[in-house]
């Protein structure tokens, strides 16, 4: 009775120390997010079913919320059919504002395209995690996000050794990340900065070994 008593007592306690590092990793990750979102924003290639804002400066007809198509385009008042799937946003701007150019004499306005809600995105998470996977948040998230999506890391993960697989048109890049600082009771600015803290790109793989 009293073995057991034990084993439950430590079970408990891996329990709560799990849940406590899960909720560790939610805390500091937002606390460098908004830089580092705006910083991936601008590399983010769009992806079907994705969510842009359009605003044409001076232009109220032309302020438009779109939903990118299966297809990968949406359509465009006074332009037609746009391609964005693969494209970053400021790829898409110039494309609007060409479709445009026949609609104005002289210069067209600016054209601002942004990323309002990246439903297309997704990525995996594999390793020493409790509930491994392909995850499609709806939203932004930085690696440590990422790992708190698939459970936080077990008892077991070297968290000074996480790798980042990401596609390239070179091939997989792999992006090597320190997070064990973060686990630590006071860790620094710097090492919970959007440098050492990266933004999850679409199609990457997180490991936690």
């Amino acid at each position: 009775m009293r073995m057991y008593s034990r084993c439950w007592l430590v079970g408990a306690i891996a329990i709560l120390v799990s849940s406590a590092a899960s909720a560790q990793i939610a805390s500091v990750a937002g606390s460098s997010f908004v830089a580092a979102t705006n910083a991936a924003m601008s590399q983010y290639r769009v992806n079907p079913d994705d969510d842009l804002e359009i605003n044409v400066w001076g232009e109220q007809r032309l302020q438009r919320d779109v939903h990118v198509l299966p297809d990968g385009t949406f359509n465009f008042p006074l332009v037609g059919q746009v391609l964005a799937q693969g494209r970053l946003t400021r790829d898409i701007e110039a494309a609007v504002t060409e479709g445009l150019r026949s609609q104005y004499r002289g210069e067209v306005p600016q054209v601002t395209v942004s990323v309002k809600k990246p439903s297309g995105l997704s990525f995996s998470v594999m390793g020493k995690v409790h509930s491994a996977g392909t995850f499609a948040p709806g939203r932004f998230v930085n690696v440590l996000e990422a790992i708190s999506l698939a459970g936080g890391p077990n008892e077991f993960a070297n968290l000074n050794n996480v790798m980042i697989l990401r596609k390239t048109s070179d091939g997989l890049q792999p992006i090597h990340v320190r997070l064990g600082a973060v686990f630590r009771s006071s860790p620094n600015r710097e090492q919970i900065s959007a440098e050492n803290i990266p933004v999850i790109m679409t199609g990457d793989t997180v490991i936690v070994p």
